[in-house]
């Protein structure tokens, strides 16, 4: 670098040194970031689909925050949760595997509860949220990939029927108002 400032990088300024790689260094560049972290790792993988199960870490990380071990004291990390679904859908811009991964959020959530009993209002305004979220991003999908989604969102609602916090009855909105030949 010829100049180094003085105050904080932009985007702009890294863009404009990674254009003076080569390939060769371009690549290193890449390998290293790879190696540098798990998050760089599932982002990499998920972006060029190398393995075979691009969105099982961001799975394990929606598992982890939505239906925590509770004995071992694990809290619930609803924005950890939130935020492996935006790092997966940044990485590959893939609707079936965010709409996996939404569904995947709100199944977490509804079995953790049934588990555990009444959590509050926070926890069931983001399952409500996701829950909605994911019926948008099904509904924006082929017809014959909604299906085995659509089965799961039922289950989501029959299985929530003695949830508090207006939690069932707006899932059961949602659902039938997205779904109206089921009612």
């Amino acid at each position: 670098m010829d100049k180094l400032k003085s105050v904080d990088t932009t985007w702009s300024d890294v863009e404009a040194e990674i254009t003076k790689l080569d390939k060769g260094q371009l690549v290193s560049l890449v390998g290293d970031l790879y190696r540098f972290s798990k998050e760089n790792r599932a982002f990499l993988d998920a972006r060029f689909a190398v393995v075979a199960a691009p969105l099982d870490p961001y799975k394990r990380v929606i598992a982890e925050c939505m239906y925590p071990d509770v004995y071992k004291s694990k809290p619930v990390r609803i924005s950890k949760a939130k935020k492996a679904i935006s790092d997966y859908s940044k990485a590959a811009g893939d609707s079936l595997g965010e709409a996996e991964l939404m569904t995947f959020f709100v199944e977490q959530g509804n079995a953790f509860t049934i588990e555990f009993g009444d959590i509050d209002e926070e926890f069931y305004d983001a399952l409500n949220l996701m829950y909605r979220r994911a019926i948008e991003r099904i509904l924006g999908l082929p017809e014959d990939q909604r299906d085995e989604f659509k089965k799961r969102l039922k289950v989501i609602v029959t299985s929530s029927a003695q949830m508090g916090w207006g939690y069932h009855d707006a899932i059961c909105d949602d659902y039938y108002s997205a779904f109206p030949e089921d009612e």
